[in-house]
């Protein structure tokens, strides 16, 4: 079973940045798509950006502009650089192929201060 174990998350003033990581085993980045997704409480996840197989990369509106995904194929880590974070991106972080197929991780927390 594929375990995504994602890190990075804190707690940053509006205008921060952070660097979010996700490790899995094995080759999944090389061979699936792979995104970034946030969940608030309550809420249903949603995805933020992906990146294909070929290393092309996709960004919601919300985060076109402030976030880039990328990954190390020789090192394993997807990355989500975040930059000109606001209050309204504090939530949740995990990654997961897209479509997810893999059993979510435990993600990680953004918290971004007014």
């Amino acid at each position: 079973q594929v375990q995504l174990v994602e890190s990075g998350g804190g707690l940053v003033q509006t205008g921060g940045s952070l660097r979010l990581s996700c490790i899995a085993p094995g080759s999944i980045f090389r061979d699936k798509p792979m995104g970034w997704f946030r969940q608030e409480p309550g809420k249903l996840r949603d995805r933020r950006a992906y990146i294909e197989v070929d290393g092309r990369t996709n960004y919601s509106d919300y985060a076109k502009g402030r976030f880039t995904i990328s990954r190390d194929l020789a090192k394993n880590p997807l990355y989500l650089e975040m930059n000109s974070l606001m209050p309204d991106d504090t939530a949740v972080y995990s990654c997961n192929s897209v479509p997810p197929d893999y059993q979510w991780g435990q993600g990680t927390q953004v918290t971004v201060s007014s």
